[in-house]
């Protein structure tokens, strides 16, 4: 165990201290016993080296903003233990953890193994709105449903001790830490990059998951160049607890078979060593492709071309991207995206002035956050009667933190000022609104 600054992350070490080290990364609402029953074996062979996110399993509430956040906090915490170059396999968000490694720092990373892992999780809005109803009612609602997510049905009426566990598990976890890393599998998105990924990779996944299933292991499958792909027949999300034995299995014979030497800098050049095959043939039950030795590549970000944008003063950025970005995290990419379709010759301009202006001139200057942003929005609706525009931006103001009640006081002070016939058509918008947006899904 470890004493946890903000800049590192709760750990634990097992296995011999002189040898490589492999990295096992959580799925959000877990602690790194999701890993126990992998642990004895793969400790036979490596320095096994597990990690809990910010808030889970006893961990310092330190939250972290994005995912990059919590590897950087990852890489400060090898750091600070003298590890430069390891292995790594990640679930879920500790997928997401993996991914942003091998593209942002891939002389550290000799192998990768992403389970139940996608470039893109769902969609944004998914998250944010999970992160809109544990701040009304905590962490029960997901607790609760977390089994459904987590296991198949006959997994979870068989092994009620492990079923309580997880939901256990979910509630104990802080939810200020829960919201932000909702927060940050919302921006998480590396589909125009994942072709650069350079490590050995093996992507697994529970041929029953429906989170992050077969169809999102394929598609990194075929981005990254010479992955693997093994599916797990009877498994759901939290394939490590489900199948443990297959998964341990398939870890124990990528990290055996396809970890990359250091990349040398003084002569620029990686050794690629032929990679030995086992003679025990492979369990039925996982199929894989046959891996290839890895090629050495440059790594270099490739940008998307920039959409042209009407010509500015010289010196002075053009606010349209920082606008559309902010447009988007604030009333979410359904809204947006539904606005920015029914745009056409006649209204396109006006889209666009919007995104430029109110989005990226006045959202995105500094000197108001965003929740103070939402109540004067919120306020200035209700005095020009644009009940329309209010339900969009109540469904904003929860994104931006503010609670049911904190809501409710707005719309009570507007009704001193505003007066009450608005008021009182405001409240019957806000509250179908919050209805829509805090209620549970089962």
């Amino acid at each position: 165990m470890s004493e946890t600054p903000s800049n590192t992350l709760q750990y634990r070490f097992d296995g011999p201290e002189e040898a490589p080290v492999l990295i096992l990364g959580p799925s959000l609402g877990t602690t790194w016993h999701m890993w126990d029953r992998q642990v004895p074996e793969l400790a036979q062979q490596w320095r096994v080296f597990r990690f809990d996110l910010p808030g889970h399993g006893g961990a310092p509430a330190y939250p972290a903003g994005s995912v990059a956040d919590l590897a950087a906090r990852l890489l400060a915490t090898l750091d600070g233990l003298g590890v430069q170059r390891f292995g790594y396999a990640g679930c879920a968000f500790g997928g997401a953890v993996g991914v942003e490694l091998a593209l942002r720092h891939p002389e550290r990373v000799a192998s990768l193994a992403l389970i139940a892992a996608s470039p893109r999780f769902g969609t944004a809005d998914e998250f944010r709105q999970r992160g809109v109803i544990v701040r009304t009612n905590g962490l029960d609602p997901i607790a609760r449903t977390s089994p459904d997510r987590w296991f198949t049905s006959g997994f979870a009426a068989a092994q009620p001790a492990i079923t309580e566990w997880a939901v256990q598990m979910v509630r104990t976890t802080d939810p200020g830490c829960y919201i932000a890393a909702c927060e940050a599998l919302a921006a998480f998105d590396v589909r125009a990059e994942i072709g650069l990924v350079g490590a050995p990779t093996l992507v697994l996944v529970g041929s029953d998951d429906q989170v992050t299933g077969p169809a999102e292991a394929r598609t990194l499958v075929a981005g990254i160049p010479d992955a693997r792909l093994a599916v797990v027949p009877g498994a759901s999300h939290l394939v490590p607890v489900e199948q443990p034995a297959a998964v341990t299995d398939l870890l124990v014979r990528h990290f055996s078979t396809a970890w990359q030497p250091a990349y040398d800098s003084g002569t620029g050049q990686t050794a690629i060593p032929g990679i030995p095959v086992r003679a025990t043939p492979h369990p039925p039950q996982q199929s894989q492709q046959v891996q290839q030795p890895p090629q050495p590549q440059a790594i270099a970000e490739i940008a998307p071309a920039p959409v042209p944008q009407p010509s500015r003063a010289p010196g002075r950025p053009d606010p349209y991207d920082a606008g559309l970005k902010v447009r988007r995290e604030v009333l979410g990419d359904a809204h947006v995206d539904r606005e920015l379709a029914q745009a056409d010759d006649f209204s396109g301009d006006f889209q666009e002035f919007v995104t430029r202006y109110t989005w990226g001139e006045i959202w995105d200057r500094p000197g108001l956050d965003r929740r103070s942003r939402s109540c004067v929005t919120l306020t200035a609706l209700v005095a020009g009667g644009h009940l329309e525009e209010l339900a969009s931006h109540t469904r904003a103001a929860l994104r931006n933190g503010l609670t049911p009640d904190e809501i409710k006081e707005v719309l009570l002070q507007a009704a001193v000022y505003c007066g009450m016939p608005a008021a009182n058509s405001a409240f019957r918008v806000a509250q179908q609104v919050i209805r829509e947006e805090t209620t549970p899904t089962e």
